[in-house]
């Protein structure tokens, strides 16, 4: 499972120009599920998600998490996280795991992440989708549950 966690100070994303979910201070949180992916890579992302200390304690300092800062998540599928274009122009997205497969892994998450104690809001799971955001920062961070960054 791979995730880019981004500070906002707001975001949204909205389906045929129709709000379905939007956060105010938090996490804008894009997520990939790789074919295979399971309980084991949602537990780890939703652990470093709700515990990376991304927001500034009263001296500046990235050392609050999520929690600490009173923040929200809006979580959104994004399967082209999975995407390699190392060979050609046009990417490759095998190892992203098909929809039937990477939602059921996709709600886990949300769910550990809710379970966490964050006001957490979602996108549509396979729609077309517009996210809009004020990144803060900006701070931008790239999470995989394999660890390879």
């Amino acid at each position: 499972m791979r995730a880019v966690v981004q500070r906002v100070s707001r975001a949204e994303v909205r389906v045929a120009g129709e709000r379905v979910g939007a956060i105010g201070r938090g996490f804008l949180v894009l997520v990939g599920v790789r074919r295979g992916d399971g309980s084991r890579e949602a537990a780890y992302m939703a652990e470093k998600i709700l515990n990376l200390r991304l927001f500034p304690d009263e001296e500046g300092r990235l050392n609050r998490s999520i929690r600490e800062s009173g923040g929200s998540l809006l979580v959104v599928s994004q399967f082209t996280l999975y995407g390699d274009a190392r060979r050609g122009r046009r990417p490759s997205f095998s190892e992203a795991a098909p929809a039937a497969e990477a939602e059921p892994v996709f709600r886990e998450l949300v769910e550990r992440l809710a379970a966490g104690g964050v006001e957490v809001a979602t996108g549509r799971y396979q729609a077309e989708m517009s996210v809009e955001l004020v990144n803060e920062g900006p701070v931008t961070l790239l999470l995989d549950s394999d660890r390879l960054f």
